[in-house]
């Protein structure tokens, strides 16, 4: 099925922009009328990819966080999170509930939380080359769409 419509995005993996990150998506997803108990989960799914590639993939430097989104007639919104950063050795071990690289101040539970938000989570990750996550929610609310 062909997206309805969709955006592209970059920025600075600057901690500040995790949440024009959120904005971002958020007003994209608006048109799709979801409930905002919804809305509010898929953003905080974001957030938790976003702020991965701000704390893991650029840990020492300042890198490029490139988000994708399309939306679709029948509700659904998938969103890439990608950077260009460390890579994940091992995809599996790092989407362990509790497992973190970020140390003691960090709790594991990002891809947790991404997981229990959507419907499905990707991700594809090769050291060194980066790492990308796409999230996938089908919405109960349908988008009415001005194909004009």
């Amino acid at each position: 099925m062909k997206p309805c419509n969709r955006f592209e995005m970059q920025f600075p993996s600057l901690s500040a922009n995790e949440s024009f990150a959120r904005a971002a998506v958020s007003a994209f997803a608006a048109q799709i009328d979801p409930t905002v108990a919804d809305l509010n989960d898929f953003k905080t799914a974001v957030s938790e990819a976003v702020t991965n590639c701000i704390v893991h993939a650029y840990r020492d430097t300042i890198g490029t966080v490139y988000i994708s989104a399309k939306l679709f007639e029948d509700g659904k919104l998938t969103v890439r999170i990608r950077d260009k950063g460390c890579g994940i050795p091992d995809v599996a071990q790092a989407m362990e509930p509790l497992f973190t690289t970020g140390g003691s101040e960090r709790a594991g539970l990002g891809f947790a939380v991404m997981q229990s938000f959507c419907d499905t989570v990707r991700v594809h990750s090769t050291p060194g080359g980066g790492t990308s996550v796409t999230l996938t929610k089908r919405f109960s609310r349908r988008m009415s769409y001005d194909k004009r």
